[in-house]
């Protein structure tokens, strides 16, 4: 029966994966895109085909073939995407510790009742985990609430504490691999704690998001920003029973994902709101803009009436005013106000990797956990909070097709040291170490190992381990990671104080990387003066600079 339910769960994976080429396909998508779903789905039909093999093959007596595959919702990443992914880590760790933050690390899974009631309709989709030593435990969902827990064992004490926290969470959800949603996948969280002026932490994790999203070269985004004291205010003007304000709530989040008709239907056939009221709410919520938006709900005298939306109305103003003293570099593209926003509404689940990002404030969350743990008759410390989440995966969908596009390296290997005649094994050993001693990142043949899963998808298989290794295997090992100083060492130039270097360069013909073709057999450096002559060429001073990454 296990190997039935595998089968079956296998095929539903396969036609998945064939629509989400089709729809690839049908957008024009990116080649890099298109060409990871048809190897996802050969994988896929493979793994499929081996089952069904053992399965017909193996009977209720014979031991079925073992399935080698990762779990629904999860991938492997290779060296070359690695390098990528490690990319966008260092430079969103940078702008986090830039911004002041602390790091923080929590476990990656929690007791039970910690994630339990704090997720409302996504709780279904918590990974839960068997019976531990008498603990019920479940991986965790987000890095919130372990932050809020952290916080709250800790006494709800560190007040104005900027955390951040990087690592992976787990959603037992329909996954969607080429847009980044998994169901294991990396978050980076930004949160600030403490009371505050009013949104001075929210204008400075709207800057935060802006940089990273500006460094990584994202290409054009919106940022999208609501108030929730507006928003309830719109529902109290516009006729929402108070008992029905959450749950309205919660479907209007929905705006990002799902068009409005959809939104509607939810409220007014599932949720039972009368349909007039869900109409007078679609007049508001379809406004989109920025301070020129609060102008026109200045406007609105029956909103201005209400005091929740007057008051996240004058908030927003404070924010807005705010937000031009951070004057960010590359400002996100400005939402267009009037009918023809009306005319644009697009379902961001069709295109694109959607949202990569989002944040709010949880201000309620730590003292639910203090009180929680003090009991009724003792009262509860406060800790308000705010943050903001980046979906490192989904960012990771955006950045590789370009970084393949623009040919980027895979490995940060400079050096390549080789020998030319006898094997120099000690020789090259100690100009390694040397380099490596001063910051120079050096490989060499003495422990070249590259396989065909290995060796940055370029489909080589060699082990080179030889005291004496011929001059080309060693070009040959040194120009798979597009190594661009290889370092040659001779016997009579050793004995002359001297080394020969020799520069390579690569460049894009028709999608693909290639050497550029020299004959240029390279330059005498003096040995003792290697070092330093390296960190001066231009290769590297635009590699230190993050140029050719």
């Amino acid at each position: 029966m296990a190997s039935v339910s595998a089968a079956e769960s296998l095929q539903e994976e396969v036609a998945q994966q064939k629509a989400l080429l089709r729809d690839l396909q049908n957008q024009k998508a990116d080649a890099a895109l298109i060409e990871e779903a048809k190897k996802k789905l050969a994988d896929l039909q493979k793994s499929f085909g081996l089952l069904q093999s053992a399965m017909k093959a193996g009977g209720s007596t014979k031991k079925g073939r073992l399935l080698l595959k990762t779990p629904k919702g999860t991938r492997d990443y290779g060296p070359s995407e690695m390098h990528c992914r490690e990319f966008i880590e260092r430079t969103v760790k940078d702008c986090f510790t830039t911004y002041g933050g602390g790091c923080l690390d929590t476990p990656v899974f929690e007791r039970k009742d910690i994630l339990a009631g704090k997720y409302g309709e996504d709780a279904k989709l918590i990974f839960d985990l068997m019976d531990q030593g008498g603990e019920q435990l479940a991986l965790r969902y987000d890095h919130t609430v372990p932050l809020a827990r952290y916080l709250a064992m800790n006494g709800a004490q560190a007040t104005q504490a900027k955390l951040w926290q990087v690592g992976k969470v787990y959603r037992r959800d329909n996954p969607v691999i080429s847009k980044g949603r998994m169901r294991e996948f990396s978050q980076a969280d930004f949160d600030i704690a403490g009371i505050w002026d009013v949104m001075i932490p929210d204008a400075e994790l709207i800057s935060l998001l802006c940089t990273i999203l500006s460094k990584l070269d994202v290409g054009e985004f919106t940022v999208k920003i609501n108030h929730r004291k507006i928003l309830d205010g719109i529902f109290e003007v516009c006729g929402v029973p108070a008992d029905k304000i959450r749950t309205i709530s919660s479907a209007v989040d929905k705006l990002d994902k799902s068009p409005w008709s959809e939104v509607k239907h939810e409220m007014t056939e599932t949720k039972g709101l009368d349909p007039a009221v869900a109409d007078r709410i679609g007049e508001y919520v379809k406004h989109k803009g920025g301070p020129e938006l609060l102008e026109t709900l200045k406007a609105d005298a029956a909103l201005m009436a209400n005091p929740s939306a007057k008051a996240g109305i004058e908030e927003m103003a404070i924010l807005f005013g705010y937000l031009k003293s951070y004057k960010p570099k590359k400002k996100a593209k400005k939402a267009q106000t009037g009918q023809d926003e009306e005319d644009e509404e697009i379902d961001e689940s069709t295109v694109g990797v959607g949202s990569i990002a989002a944040g709010g404030r949880y201000d309620n969350l730590v003292g639910m956990f203090t009180a929680a743990a003090a009991g009724e008759s003792k009262k509860a410390a406060q800790l308000p909070c705010v943050g903001v989440s980046i979906g490192l995966d989904r960012v990771f969908a955006i950045v590789w097709p370009r970084w393949v596009s623009k040919g980027m390296r895979s490995k940060e290997t400079m050096a390549y040291v080789m020998s030319a005649g006898d094997g120099l094994l000690n020789e090259r050993v100690e100009l390694a170490q040397e380099l490596r001693a001063n910051g120079i990142k050096v490989s060499g043949t003495w422990f070249s190992l590259c396989s065909a899963a290995l060796a940055n998808s370029r489909g080589q298989t060699d082990f080179l381990f030889k005291a004496k290794p011929k001059l080309p295997a060693q070009f040959a090992a040194g120009e798979r990671d597009e190594v661009p100083f290889a370092i040659i060492l001779g016997e009579t130039e050793l004995k002359e104080g001297l080394v020969t270097v020799k520069e390579q360069y690569w460049e894009l013909v028709d999608g693909k990387k290639q050497k550029i073709e020299s004959a240029d057999k390279g330059v005498k450096v003096k040995r003792a003066d290697l070092v330093q002559w390296l960190k001066d060429r231009p290769i590297m001073k635009d590699w230190d600079s993050g140029r050719f990454l």
